[in-house]
């Protein structure tokens, strides 16, 4: 601490200075902790989208989601499911659901046949309202 240059033996000179040492340390810590906890949020299924410029949907009811891997699995309700079977278990699913809407969450890697021949088997089920899940494009 310096004295002033006033000729008052006395007196001190006041530190305006902010000392940004404990905020560095407490902001590095917290960044640290979310580094760590993202990754651990994140849930659901591995399925690479494709990226669209659409924007979302609003949905007043819980969707259906019939999800369609890279390996040419499907799953509705995580469930495994053939494509057979598809429009009999849909028929019995959505016989009592007021939204009749089913989105499809399939993979990019899948070839064009298979979404097809899914959103064939759920329109014969009598669900004309089909969705496709993507992600938005990256500007």
């Amino acid at each position: 601490m310096g004295m002033s240059g006033g000729g008052k033996s006395g007196s001190r000179a006041t530190m305006s200075e902010i000392n940004v040492t404990p905020l560095v340390d407490v902001m590095l810590v917290l960044l640290i902790m979310f580094m760590v906890t993202a990754p651990l949020m994140q849930q659901g299924i591995e399925v690479d989208l494709p990226k669209t410029s659409s924007t979302g949907v609003e949905v007043n009811e819980e969707p259906f989601i019939i999800v369609i891997h890279g390996d040419r699995r499907i799953t509705a309700a995580k469930n495994p499911i053939k494509v057979d079977d598809l429009r009999i278990k849909l028929k019995a699913i959505f016989k009592n659901r007021k939204s009749k809407q089913v989105y499809i969450q399939a993979d990019r890697k899948v070839d064009y046949g298979l979404v097809a021949e899914v959103m064939a088997e759920i329109r014969s089920a009598g669900i004309l309202n089909i969705g496709l899940i993507t992600l938005p494009k990256e500007p």
